[in-house]
């Protein structure tokens, strides 16, 4: 089976350094959002452990990022890295080693991810005018696989 570009999940663009998307200032159903994605990042971190080793450390790297341009409070921050660290506990005991099976949890945690980055920015650009800068990509490149 053929990897598929995870690059979806990484187009997090919906993630703003500036204005109103910082985390204290999103809704409860952001943040629960917000929330969601961090455990679907600790799941595809561990999911490409699987195949790409121990060392590979793309999706934490992205969830670095989150939390920089998220700014948030010290109790919602360690909300965040809390999730992370539960969805990759629970992405690490899906699989031992890299198959079709594996690669299959990994595209559908991109889904996943896809889902709530897609929510986030719905609700982004509903609140910022068209005026505004572009919100800062989680992303850090354009080296998606």
């Amino acid at each position: 089976m053929k990897r598929l570009p995870l690059n979806a999940l990484l187009v997090l663009a919906v993630l703003s350094g500036t204005g109103p998307a910082l985390a204290q200032d999103r809704s409860p159903a952001e943040r629960q959002t917000l929330l969601d994605l961090a455990f679907t990042l600790g799941e595809s971190h561990a999911l490409r452990q699987v195949c790409e080793g121990a060392g590979d450390q793309y999706w934490r790297a992205r969830m670095m990022r989150l939390v920089e341009v998220e700014k948030a409070d010290q109790a919602f921050d360690a909300q965040l890295r809390d999730r992370f660290n539960t969805g990759f506990a629970a992405g690490q005991g899906q699989f031992t080693e890299c198959g079709e099976a594996s690669l299959r949890a990994e595209q559908q945690a991109a889904v996943k991810g896809r889902a709530l980055a897609a929510r986030l920015s719905r609700a982004m650009r509903a609140r910022s005018p068209s005026d505004q800068a572009a919100p800062d990509s989680v992303a850090d490149d354009g080296a998606a696989r």
